[in-house]
């Protein structure tokens, strides 16, 4: 169930990103939005961002991936992973 919530989430923060960014919707006070060139798909935008930040990104998602399927942290926090009988 945990897995299903978490990855809906997902599904539905990428759809509205996706949206976003095919829509060229900016906030005008986010000077790193506005300096992104205008008129872009979100494919061609993503080859645009810099390798630094795919990395940052990628890894970021990864470290908050591990952090939240961790035995140890889990049972430091008194849970049990959701497959091995936690909610």
């Amino acid at each position: 169930r945990e897995a299903e919530i978490k990855h809906g989430r997902i599904a539905m923060a990428g759809f509205v990103g996706y949206i976003v960014h095919a829509n060229d919707i900016r906030f005008p006070w986010d000077k790193v939005a506005m300096a992104a060139p205008k008129g872009l798909s979100p494919q061609e935008l993503w080859d645009v961002t810099p390798e630094a930040a795919k990395w940052q990104i990628i890894l970021t998602i990864a470290f908050l991936e591990f952090w939240r399927e961790n035995s140890y942290i889990l049972s430091k926090e008194g849970e049990q992973h959701y497959m091995r009988g936690g909610k």
